[in-house]
């Protein structure tokens, strides 16, 4: 029972996640790069850092928590990934929220979930660890399906029906674009790592396990916000967009989508840290998280894809191909269980 709560918590969070990039779709007279930042301010520094307070020990604060170790390491993953968050907007802009998900969060998952392993020294040939790395290859497979989906839906589309499903649709760009998202991506689980000293104080401090990784998560997007914040403000400058953020008559509904899109992208790493501590039992299903949020995110996004007719007019064998693609990457949430 507290297996399926835990992943019910994670599926919650990463609902929520695939479902922030929807709110975008009504930002008004802003360019790329300002959306991006002012969405980036909610979804990585405020509502972060309103979840890091949930885990303070009585008694202290952030800075004493922070000085447990691991800080300044979870902030420079954080920069690293920043690149990957960066690059993961820009696979939604030339692939749509299904294809550019899908590409970016598989090469995530299996790397983000693999690379914590490689540095704990978990053997991958046997026992746990080849358990670990067969949920992987599930779910990669799952999501190799889902690309060659989206493959065939390039195929079978006019450039016009392509430009109507994704406005700025770039096959070759966007596939390079997701799969570089995806490995610097994968740099977040990293930071939750190397942040452990952290949680291990929070929850000596008697911190509740559901709260106690949050002030890592912080560190991880704060160390992203500095690379997107400085990228945004490039473009801004290079392209004369500084003036978006002057436009007073669009100024208040861009900014409540912004940080509806910003909340609903923090929960996919509030309900992650949750979900854990119901699933602290299995150790392989707490290695195996990281690729049971992607794998989740993946579906979910592909879910608003076809809400968002980013499938329509192609043929049922490409239907049929994505259909088998998500399949599989459900399929994959229980693998690791089986054993």
């Amino acid at each position: 029972m507290e297996i399926l709560i835990g992943l019910l918590i994670i599926a919650i969070g990463s609902f929520c996640q695939s479902s922030s990039y929807v709110p975008i779709n009504k930002v008004k007279e802003w360019s790329w790069e300002s959306f991006w930042l002012v969405q980036g301010i909610f979804a990585w520094l405020v509502f972060p850092l309103l979840g890091a307070l949930l885990g303070i020990p009585a008694d202290s604060s952030l800075p004493q928590l922070w000085s447990a170790g691991g800080a300044g390491m979870s902030i420079f993953y954080g920069i690293l990934w920043g690149v990957g968050g960066l690059t993961f907007g820009l696979s939604m802009r030339y692939l749509g929220v299904a294809l550019g998900q899908s590409i970016a969060l598989g090469t995530c998952a299996g790397f983000g979930t693999l690379f914590p392993a490689i540095c704990a020294g978990t053997n991958l040939l046997e026992g746990t660890g080849l358990i670990l790395l067969l949920g992987v290859c599930v779910t990669l497979a799952g999501i190799a399906i889902i690309g060659y989906a989206g493959s065939l839906r390039a195929q079978n589309m006019s450039e016009e029906e392509k430009r109507a499903a994704v406005k700025d649709f770039a096959l070759t760009k966007g596939l390079l674009v997701a799969l570089l998202a995806g490995v610097m991506s994968a740099c977040f689980a990293l930071g939750l790592e190397a942040g452990k000293p952290i949680k291990e104080a929070a929850l000596a401090g008697g911190v509740d396990a559901l709260y106690a990784g949050l002030p890592v998560i912080f560190l991880v997007t704060l160390g992203g916000f500095l690379t997107n914040a400085a990228y945004c403000l490039q473009q801004n400058v290079a392209h004369h967009t500084l003036g978006d953020y002057a436009k007073g008559r669009v100024w208040g509904g861009n900014l409540l989508f912004c940080a509806l899109a910003g909340v609903l992208w923090y929960m996919q790493f509030f309900g992650l840290e949750m979900g854990k501590s119901f699933l602290s039992g299995s150790a392989v299903l707490t290695a195996f998280s990281w690729c049971i949020l992607m794998a989740l995110n993946v579906t979910f996004s592909n879910v608003w894809g076809i809400i968002l007719k980013e499938w329509k007019g192609v043929s049922a064998r490409t239907i049929s191909v994505l259909v088998l693609g998500l399949v599989v990457l459900v399929f994959s949430l229980v693998f690791p269980n089986l054993f």
